[in-house]
């Protein structure tokens, strides 16, 4: 058995985390995210990035057409989008990080075009796309916005 004294930098060993199985919906939003974060880098045409996913492999298990739904729709109306949780944010929208600002676009279009899907789960699933992939406290930045921008695009449903 290998003390720490045998363990010289660079030759310990990787901890790899152990993930349970998530639905098809969630893994379509954790890639459509990481499309979303592409386009917004790159400004690449979104007919490309779909391609480049499928040769890599990364649209295996996922709902395609919500995947699909999520790329267009958040890049064409990406504007429209920002302007529906512009009002919450401490600063610009062009201020906020990438993977912050994709995440909430994505939370908005839901709330305001995926009325079938109740905004607890709308939110819940941006959050833990922050948690995922935004930095450390992100969550609860995206939280706040999408809880007060909820209470505007979903009235109803809430009180």
């Amino acid at each position: 058995m290998k003390t720490i004294k045998d363990i010289q930098p660079g030759q310990g060993e990787e901890i790899v985390e152990k993930e349970t199985q998530v639905s098809p919906r969630t893994q379509s939003r954790r890639v459509a995210l990481q499309a979303l974060y592409q386009w917004q880098m790159t400004n690449e045409a979104i007919p490309e990035i779909i391609k480049q996913f499928n040769e890599d492999g990364l649209l295996e298990g996922l709902e395609f057409d919500l995947f699909k739904e999520l790329l267009s729709a958040v890049s064409n109306e990406s504007e429209t989008l920002d302007a529906l949780y512009a009002d919450y944010l401490d600063r610009s929208v062009a201020r906020i990080d990438p993977v912050e600002r994709a995440i909430m676009r994505m939370g908005v279009y839901e709330l305001q075009s995926k009325i079938e899907i109740p905004y607890k789960v709308v939110i819940n699933e941006s959050v833990e796309l922050a948690k995922r992939f935004g930095a450390e406290e992100s969550h609860k930045y995206v939280n706040g916005i999408l809880d007060k921008a909820a209470k505007q695009l979903r009235s109803a449903e809430i009180s």
